[in-house]
Formats: structure tokens, C-alpha cells, sequence
């Protein structure tokens, strides 16, 4: 696989880092917990200002961020590839755009799958049974199995907005009564 075009293109310095590390885990067959580990990673930077800040701060030099990243792995149980793979981005003064990286990995092995992402914005947290639904509703229009990105923004009233690569629907409250709101202006 090292030869080959990547499947997705993967221009930018995240993208180039996200294919290197895609190939090794696909060479390794190590792509699901390479991505498991990767998204935990990525989660533990989303919810931590510390963290956060270490990451994305050039007032950290080498050291300290290596030092830190080696805590927050160790506590996190991450090792193997995504942990040198961490390591190398930090040695190399990239960690402030590894949250890029761990996104451009997200679909080139969504691309691999035969999987595609929906981002979705609610006005507040679906059930279960109404997520499952939603699922089964995009995968037979895209025919490919369908990831959730589930945003929760109170502003939108109700309804959602789907987008799904370059297309979108927006079912929001919001949007409908502003259509209304402006067709009565155009009426008055």
C-alpha cells in the first residue's frame, strides 16, 4: 500500500501525517484500534483545557510536551503506533495540529470502509431509537453505511440539519420561520 495514491486526498501537512499513519496501520492490520486509541486521544484534548493548551501553545517547548503527552498516555493506556505516532508529531513541533490529523485520519478510514459521516445539528440530545432511525434513513438514500457527528445547538429550536459531504438538508425550526418571517415581509 506504501506506493499507492492514497485513497482520499490528503494534501496539507495533516494530511500527509494522517495518510503515513493510516498506511502503517493498515500494513500492521492494526486500523481499528489505531483509530480507537486515536479518537480517545482526540477526546481527551476536546474535553481538557489543559490539555488543550499544551497542545495547541507554542510556549511549550519539546520536552514539556513530551513529557506530558508520556502522562496522558500512559494514564489513557495508549501505546503501540498511535502512541509513536503521538510521539513523532510532538518531536516534529506538529502536536498543534494533531486534532487535523486525527480528522484527516477519520476519513481516509471511513473512505476504507465504505462508510460516510453525516454531521447532524439538534436542538437537543436524540433518543436512542430516534438516532437508529436517523441511521437507517441516510443509509438508504447514500446506500453506504452512515457515521453520526451529532452537534447539540439549542439556537436551531428544533428539527435538524443534516449535511453529508457537500449536501444538506436543514429541517430546523429556525430556518422555516425565518422563510416565514421573510415571505411576510415580501407580502406587507
Amino acid at each position: 500500500m506504501a506506493g499507492e495514491e492514497p485513497i482520499v486526498s490528503a494534501s496539507g501537512m495533516a494530511g500527509r501525517y494522517a495518510t503515513a499513519v493510516f498506511e502503517l496501520a493498515l500494513e500492521e492490520n492494526t486500523l481499528d484500534p489505531v483509530m480507537a486509541d486515536l479518537d480517545r486521544f482526540d477526546a481527551l484534548v476536546g474535553e481538557s483545557a489543559d490539555l488543550l493548551r499544551l497542545v495547541r501553545s507554542p510556549v511549550f517547548g519539546v520536552e514539556q510536551q513530551q513529557a506530558a503527552l508520556a502522562a496522558v498516555l500512559d494514564r489513557a493506556g495508549i501505546g503501540g503506533t498511535p502512541a509513536n505516532f503521538l510521539r513523532l508529531v510532538t518531536a516534529n513541533r506538529r502536536l498543534f495540529a494533531v486534532r487535523d490529523m486525527i480528522r484527516a485520519l477519520r476519513v481516509l478510514v471511513a473512505h476504507h470502509k465504505g462508510e460516510v459521516t453525516a454531521h447532524v445539528t439538534v436542538a437537543e440530545p436524540l433518543a436512542d431509537r430516534h438516532l437508529a432511525a436517523l441511521k437507517d434513513a441516510l443509509k438508504s438514500v447514500t446506500g453506504k453505511d452512515v457515521l453520526l457527528d451529532i452537534a447539540v445547538r439549542p439556537a436551531i429550536i428544533g428539527g435538524l440539519v443534516v449535511k453529508i459531504g457537500s449536501r444538506m438538508v436543514d429541517a430546523s425550526l429556525k430556518t422555516k420561520l425565518n422563510s416565514i418571517k421573510h415571505a411576510m415581509k415580501e407580502v406587507g
